[in-house]
C-alpha cells in the first residue's frame, strides 16, 4: 500500500444497465476529495456514452499489472471474481458494492457505496483473508491463463454427455471414484456458491478446510466430504466422449481425458473488505434467510 495518497481500482459488470448512478457516486466522492484511481478499460468502455467523460490512457487497466490500494467491485458476485482474478498475488483488499442480485461476497449496496468509500478512509473496517486454490494439469501447455479460485473448481461432464467416473486421491490415499455429472471442491468462500445448490454444507470463511461435493451422484451414498486446506487433491477422468470440462470460478475448458488434474491450496490468499458489524452470520442471516420461518400458506 502506497504511502502518499490512497488509489483505488474499479471493475465492474457492464452489461448491468444500473450501475451509471452507483459509478457517479463513486467519481463524485472521489474527485471532492482529490483521490486517484485506475478503472478496467472494458467496463469504462461500456459507460462511455453515459458518462461523456476522458480518462486518461494511464487509469485504464487493461491487465494484472496495475497497483493500487484497494479494489472496488461494482457488481455481483461473478464480478467480485473477476476483481480477485486481476489482483491474484498483489494482496490489494478488495471491498465489494452490490447492483446484482445476491451478491454474497459484497459488503454494501448500491446505495451505501459513499458510506463504505469513507469508511475505508477512516480505516473504520476489518479484512477477512480468504482461501484461494489452485488447478495444475498433466498437459504440457496451460489449459487456462488463471488457474487459481476464489470459490471453487469444478470437473464436470460436457453438454449433453453421460456422467463422467472421476477417480479422487487425497495426499496420494485413494478416496473414491464417483460416477457422477460432476464434482466441485470449493473453498469456505464457495461453499456458499455451486456447492450448496449442488447439497454441499456451509462453512465459515475462516475454516481451514475444503469441501468436495458431487454434482448428481449416480449413488445415493456419495455425500459431499471437509477435508484440511493442506491437502493435495488428485483427479483422473473418464468419460464416453473423451472429453471433461474443467472449471474454475466460472471460466472454463474442454480437457481430454486422460488429463489428470492436481488441486492445492494456492500460495496467496484474497483480502476481502467488510465492515464491524457485518459478520459472516448476520450475512448468512440477510442473503441465504437463514433460520427464517416458511410461510405455509
Amino acid at each position: 500500500m502506497s504511502k502518499g495518497k490512497i488509489k483505488f481500482a474499479l471493475f465492474g459488470n457492464e452489461y448491468q444497465d444500473h450501475r451509471l448512478s452507483c459509478v457517479r457516486d463513486i467519481f463524485s466522492f472521489l474527485a471532492e476529495r482529490h483521490l486517484d484511481f485506475l478503472i478496467e478499460k472494458d467496463f469504462f468502455d461500456s459507460l462511455t456514452d453515459e458518462l461523456q467523460r476522458q480518462i486518461p490512457a494511464e487509469s485504464l487497466i487493461t491487465d494484472s499489472t496495475f497497483d493500487a490500494d484497494y479494489v472496488i467491485s461494482i457488481g455481483g458476485d461473478g464480478t467480485f471474481l473477476k476483481s480477485a482474478t486481476y489482483v491474484g498475488e498483489k494482496n490489494i483488499p478488495i471491498v465489494g458494492i452490490n447492483i446484482g442480485h445476491l451478491g454474497f461476497l459484497t459488503d454494501a449496496d448500491a446505495d451505501e457505496v459513499k458510506e463504505e468509500l469513507q469508511m475505508i478512509l477512516d480505516g473504520d473496517y476489518e479484512i477477512d483473508n480468504r482461501t484461494v486454490i489452485e488447478a495444475n494439469t498433466s498437459c504440457q501447455q496451460p489449459i487456462l491463463t488463471a488457474n487459481t479460485a476464489l470459490n471453487d473448481i469444478a470437473i464436470l461432464k460436457t453438454d449433453n454427455a453421460s456422467m463422467i467416473s472421476i477417480r479422487i486421491c487425497i495426499n496420494d490415499e485413494y478416496l473414491a471414484t464417483y460416477e457422477a455429472d460432476g464434482l466441485i471442491i470449493s473453498t469456505p468462500t464457495g461453499s456458499t456458491a455451486y456447492s450448496l445448490s449442488a447439497g454441499g454444507p456451509v462453512v465459515v470463511p475462516k475454516s481451514k478446510s475444503l469441501v468436495l461435493t458431487a454434482v448428481a451422484p449416480h449413488s445415493l451414498n456419495v455425500r459431499p466430504i471437509v477435508i484440511t486446506d493442506d491437502s493435495t487433491i488428485k483427479l483422473s477422468v473418464k468419460s464416453r466422449t473423451g472429453n471433461f470440462l474443467l472449471a474454475i470460478d466460472g471460466r472454463s475448458e474442454v480437457c481430454g481425458e486422460h488429463t489428470d488434474i492436481t488441486i492445492k491450496k494456492a500460495s496467496y490468499h484474497v483480502s476481502v473488505i467488510r465492515r464491524r458489524n457485518r459478520g459472516f452470520f448476520s450475512t448468512m442471516r440477510n442473503k441465504l434467510f437463514l433460520g427464517a420461518r416458511v410461510n405455509e400458506d
